[in-house]
Parts: C-alpha cells; structure tokens; sequence
C-alpha cells in the first residue's frame, strides 16, 4: 500500500474511534475449541489443507509458551508469524487494495501483508497474557522500501522505548536501532496515537472502527468467544 494512501486514510481513520477493546478480549479470558474453529472455518473456507497444520502448530504455541517471560514470548510469536506467512499484497491475495484478515484466513493461507501479521502477533500475545497496554499496532513508513508498513510494538513500561516486531526481521530491536522506521500512528485496546516530534499524543477512544468491527464479525463466525465490551 501506498505511503500517500496510508497518509489520506490515516485522517479519515483518526476521526474513527478504534474498536480494539472488543478484540475478543472477554473471550481472552475463555478457552478457545480449535477444534470448533477449524470446523466452522472449514465450513466457511472450504478444505484447511495445509493451513490445518498451521493453525495445530499456533494452538500449540500458545498453549506451551504462555509461561515464558513477556520477551520469550515476544520472540516465539514474532518468529512464528514471520516463519509461517509469506509475504502477499492485499491486491494479489484477496483483490481488495486493503484487506484486514483474521490469524485463521492467514494461516489457511500461509500468506498475508504487513497488517496481517502485526494483528496475528497482536491476538497471540494478548492470549498468552501481555496487557494490551503494553503493546500497539504501528503504522510506519518503510524507509528504505519507501511505503507503507505496520508493525507490533511492545512497551515494557508506559514510558519506556518501544521494541518492535517486524515481519521484515525476526530480530526483535528497540525502536532506536530502526532509523528505517518512521512512525505515523498507533493503536491499542486502549486507544489511538499520533507519533512525532513532541512524542506520543492520544488523540481517540475506543468505540468504533469499521474494519475492526468487520474483523471481529470474522472471527465470531469463525468460532473465537467474543462479547464486545465498548
């Protein structure tokens, strides 16, 4: 996606309270049937295929690695994701300029861009215990690539630097160490951030965003508990 793209809707967006608190997150406190999902997603995908394998191995990431410390954990999901998916234009892979899949869609189809895989990580390290307040969705301009890019960023304090988990790299570095990042905008559970100069600023709450609500329907229907808390 264009960084020009990303600028003008980003303004659109900014004006969209983010539904990120209903991110499944009463149902991060239940048990997820992997089993109730494959079947459902099956049902509404047609054969897993290879993707069955994919989503057995994510069930048991999650159910082995919970216990690790936050970095450990951190370090297992961000090198699952970026193991698991190939990298796949939006266009190329659903023929929509901007299309924002659910973990299973991904999974099912070992592919997905930049924004599946930073939601991906965002769900697994939420359901292995991370409070959402110390992790945010980042949109970022790639410099080197000169687009568009999003990535997951964990603070292990409010006020500590950022490290970033990037489909580009499975190295795990503070957000200092990547000069090739240059941030626009952030969101959590919690709310919306704008970057820059004067640092963090929130500028919104967490009541509504439609792709977010649209990605939330998905994974209902897939078989993820789910009970919007706004």
């Amino acid at each position: 996606m264009a960084f020009t793209w990303l600028l003008k809707t980003a303004v659109r967006r900014l004006g969209l309270a983010l539904l990120m608190g209903t991110l499944l997150l009463s149902g991060l406190n239940a048990d997820w049937d992997f089993a109730e999902i494959s079947r459902k997603s099956q049902a509404l995908y047609g054969p897993l295929g290879a993707g069955k394998g994919r989503i057995d191995a994510w069930q048991r990431l999650m159910a082995t690695q919970s216990q690790g410390s936050e970095m450990q954990r951190l370090q297992v999901v961000n090198q699952f994701f970026n193991q698991q998916l190939r990298y796949v234009e939006d266009i190329d892979l659903w023929h929509e300029v901007d299309y924002w899949a659910t973990p299973i869609q991904a999974l099912i189809k070992g592919a997905g861009d930049c924004e599946d895989y930073a939601i991906a990580k965002y769900f697994s390290l939420r359901r292995m215990g991370i409070p959402s307040e110390k992790l945010r969705i980042t949109y970022v301009k790639a410099l080197r690539q000169n687009r568009a890019h999003m990535v997951l960023t964990y603070y292990s304090s409010p006020q500590s630097q950022p490290l970033v988990l990037d489909s580009l790299m499975d190295a795990i570095k503070p957000a200092s160490q990547r000069t090739d990042l240059l941030p626009v905008y952030a969101f959590n559970g919690e709310g919306l951030w704008l970057t820059g100069a004067t640092g963090n600023k929130k500028v919104g709450d967490t009541k509504r965003l439609s792709r977010w609500q649209d990605l939330l329907k998905k994974m209902q229907a897939e078989g993820f508990p789910a009970e919007p808390v706004y």
